[in-house]
């Protein structure tokens, strides 16, 4: 295969070139570690490399999937692979080294891809950028000099530079649709529970965190939550309804879909221009594949949903923490972290059980006034960001101070959070640029569960504007 040919291809383009043997697993594991060598010191989105390990995988045998000798990348945080580390891109847990696959992990492996490194990350995936002290700024390879997002930003940027198709990802906030946004891919946080913990995972801020893929198609994305997001047997919890396929859902035309959109944000400040007309261009696109097109908020007070997880979060953090703290033996020194994981895992160990429980209570009543949309309408559509993506330093953790950025966390990531707080399906796509040439994401949400909905539309998009052609200057 020629260095060109390799990223012209998804991973199910990869997986049938296997399938056909018009490639071994081998040749497709050496083109991406060709890539990496090539681009990761630009762009610095592979921070572990497994090289030796993923060759021998490859010479099989390898389980019959979907992705069966596709190489894959794996976000250092939440998942584990056995032998690898897991630093949560921090100075603290960089001697934590996993001794198994997570169930997640198993899973990934059933589909036949071969992991062959793990990305970068903001420190435990606090912030929406990728600059952590520990491993350097991962940079766009649309503009070196600009973020690839967080939390998932090396997975991102890896994908979108062509080393591999898709990677894993896992998103709190926004962590898979904010990187895709920025870096001009398909990233799709699931339903809470669609891919389960599993009995290795602690409870993800009780389904608030989430994990997936990010993807260059929307079919790969379908096809791996068709592997990945099946019941888990034994587990507490209902798995979210799911009629067939997703793969059937891409086939499956949209039909007439009910639309609200909307631009409004928590702190009531208007998003950028520009922004705001990519938002414009993409409602004249759904008015013209016939759909129904209607400009509505939520409909809930958003600065008070935003509110009502403060401590709730704060203290999940600091649970966590203290998973580790008892794995590691110890409690870190004020050195090992950045000073805004320090002030949250302070600000973490605050809050009472009362004002905890209160928060948690808050955002189900307040969710359910979001979910209500939902009764009127099939889809919500915002864009993914209130910017477009921000130069590096713009959001760094450790250089501004951690009362301004959260303030300029409210001005570049003003839309994805709600979702995470009622768990539903959201999803962004690379539809729109920005007047500088860097990608701008339009998010799709659902109502709970319903994918599928998101999945037909998705489809229809890329087929009516499609994105594959658009390469950025570091690519394959």
């Amino acid at each position: 295969m020629s260095f060109k040919d390799y990223a012209e291809h998804d991973g199910l383009g990869l997986a049938e070139l296997v399938r056909r043997r018009e490639v071994t697993p081998l040749e497709l594991v050496d083109a991406a570690i060709e890539r990496i060598e090539r681009h990761n010191p630009a762009i610095n989105a592979v921070v572990y490399k497994a090289y030796d390990e993923a060759r021998a995988a490859a010479r099989g045998p390898l389980p019959d999937g979907p992705f069966t000798g596709v190489p894959f990348l794996v976000k250092d945080l939440l998942i584990q692979v056995a032998g690898w580390p897991r630093t949560s891109g921090s100075r603290f847990a960089q001697g934590v080294v996993d001794t198994e696959d997570s169930g997640l992990m198993k899973r990934y492996r059933s589909s036949g891809v071969i992991a062959l490194g793990k990305t970068n990350l903001p420190e435990y995936g606090i912030t929406g950028t990728t600059e952590p002290a520990l491993f350097g700024a991962c940079r766009n390879p649309w503009n070196l000099g600009h973020s690839a997002g967080g939390s998932s930003g090396g997975s991102a940027a890896a994908v979108a530079a062509g080393i591999v198709p898709m990677a894993h990802g896992g998103d709190g906030r926004g962590s898979i649709r904010i990187p895709a946004s920025m870096c001009g891919l398909v990233g799709l946080k699931v339903t809470r529970d669609r891919n389960p913990h599993l009995p290795d995972g602690y409870d993800f801020a009780q389904g608030y965190v989430v994990e997936h893929v990010i993807t260059r198609t929307v079919r790969d994305c379908a096809a791996m939550l068709d592997v990945t997001g099946v019941p888990e047997p034994a587990s507490p919890y209902a798995p979210p309804a799911k009629a067939r396929p997703y793969m059937d859902e891409i086939a499956t035309p949209p039909g007439r879909l009910r639309i609200a959109w909307s631009s409004e944000t928590a702190n009531g400040r208007d998003i950028q221009p520009q922004i705001r007309a990519a938002l414009e261009r993409t409602v004249h696109l759904l008015k013209g594949l016939g759909h129904e097109l209607v400009e509505r908020g939520l409909g809930v007070d958003l600065r008070a949903l935003y509110g009502a997880q403060n401590a709730w979060s704060g203290a999940n953090y600091a649970a966590g923490m203290r998973r580790l703290i008892e794995q590691i033996g110890r409690e870190p020194e004020e050195h090992e972290l950045e000073p805004l994981t320090w002030a949250s895992l302070k600000g973490g160990r605050r809050p009472t059980g009362e004002q905890v429980m209160w928060e948690q209570q808050e955002m189900r009543m307040l969710g359910r006034g979001v979910m209500a949309l939902f009764e009127d309408f099939d889809v919500y559509l915002t864009p993914v960001m209130g910017t477009p993506p921000p130069p590096i330093g713009y959001l760094d953790p450790v250089a501004v101070a951690p009362r301004d950025i959260g303030r300029r966390n409210g001005e570049v990531f003003p839309f994805a959070a709600p979702f995470n707080m009622t768990g539903q399906p959201s999803i962004s796509l690379p539809l729109e640029m920005s007047q500088e040439g860097l990608p701008v994401g339009m998010m799709f949400s659902g109502r709970y569960a319903d994918e599928a909905t998101l999945f037909r539309l998705a489809a229809q998009l890329e087929r009516e504007s499609p994105w594959k052609d658009r390469r950025p200057p570091i690519w394959n």
